[in-house]
């Protein structure tokens, strides 16, 4: 078996940060969500990973997952023009060749391991195992409907009426059959190749098509408040005390991660809540579900629930709540209220 992970896209509802970065990449407490996917994706023993790329961004990729030993994943990046998932797994057919594979998203994250649907997938010896969640928005959403078997019996790309609340997550197990799917499907209004219709396509042959439907939490992170719930989840789930840096007249609250090469001084930092390497945060207040990247400083400033990426300068800001700011991005205040920003790369911002 091997994993197709979908790297590409625009990232357009996270502009201005995906004009210089793959929306990806962004983290959360401090690591790219790609990574927490192919965490995800090695866990299952799975060694051979083929990441869909974008022209714009594909380098990104590549400069972060190198060649996926970190993961001791074999990679092989495989380059897409944005025309649909079905349209992916079409581009990575010569990779894919006649094995099973699983396909992720890789801005999706999701508290349940990759590993027990794929024991079931081979157990039940499927043509396709889809992952679904209960969602309270079913319009936005493609929606699977099932037997009493959990056989999947039809697909819906956001229905306008309701025909349940079972959406498709980004997270599908295909056998070789898939790609026969695809090609006898033809593009969507959008001008796209669906994955739902290639899915359907399983379905109307008669083909094994199954679903789970996830007992965990599922984050979908293409816009901000997205990411920052993303980071709150990971930090509540996975952060536990680790507190290395240089600590002076300082409290630290709770479950706080700080870098070995961080400063903290005159602070308090309330978990959880991570400070990364080479950071300094002085004469201000982190508090919980906060993520401060490398090479940052905070300094005389009050920040709660926010996501800071790297080499940031947030200085003489009363308070900062539920922001996320881009790399190189200077914040500075003048005036005493509260401020919610999200803003790009190398920004500079006074209020």
């Amino acid at each position: 078996m091997k994993a197709l992970v979908l790297s590409g896209g625009k990232g357009t509802r996270l502009r201005p940060l995906t004009f210089t970065c793959a929306k990806q990449l962004i983290p959360v407490a401090n690591k790219p969500i790609l990574g927490y996917v192919l965490d995800q994706v090695a866990e299952t023993g799975i060694k051979k990973a083929g990441i869909i790329t974008a022209p714009e961004t594909g380098q990104y990729v590549k400069d972060y997952v190198g060649d996926g030993s970190k993961w001791k994943l074999d990679v092989t990046y495989i380059p897409q023009e944005p025309l649909g998932l079905a349209h992916a797994v079409k581009t990575a057919q010569s990779f894919l060749a006649q094995d099973s594979f699983v396909m992720c998203l890789g801005d999706n994250v999701t508290g349940q391991a990759l590993s027990t649907f794929v024991e079931k997938f081979q157990k039940e010896q499927l043509d396709a195992l889809i992952i679904l969640k209960e969602v309270d928005d079913p319009s936005n959403f493609g929606i699977a409907q099932l037997d009493k078997n959990g056989n999947i019996v039809r697909l819906v790309e956001k229905p306008k009426t309701p025909m349940g609340n079972l959406a498709i997550i980004g997270t599908y197990i295909f056998s070789s059959k898939i790609h026969k799917a695809i090609a006898r499907i033809k593009p969507s209004w959008r001008g796209e190749l669906e994955i739902t219709d290639a899915v359907q396509e399983l379905v109307n042959r008669g083909f094994k098509v199954k679903a789970e439907i996830l007992d965990s939490w599922w984050l979908d992170t293409g816009k901000k408040d997205d990411i920052l719930s993303a980071n709150a989840k990971i930090l509540d789930e996975y952060i536990e005390e680790d507190v290395k840096g240089s600590i002076s007249n300082s409290t630290i609250e709770g479950r706080v991660k700080v870098d070995r090469e961080a400063r903290i001084l005159n602070s308090t930092i309330r978990g959880p809540c991570i400070i990364g390497k080479n950071t300094v945060v002085e004469d201000s207040f982190i508090g919980p579900y906060t993520s401060v990247g490398d090479n940052s400083q905070i300094l005389n400033s009050n920040l709660e629930y926010c996501v800071i990426l790297e080499n940031v300068i947030v200085k003489n800001v009363e308070r900062l709540e539920e922001s996320l700011v881009g790399k190189n991005a200077k914040v500075t205040k003048k005036q005493n209220s509260a401020t919610k920003l999200h803003i790009g790369d190398y920004s500079e911002v006074e209020v």
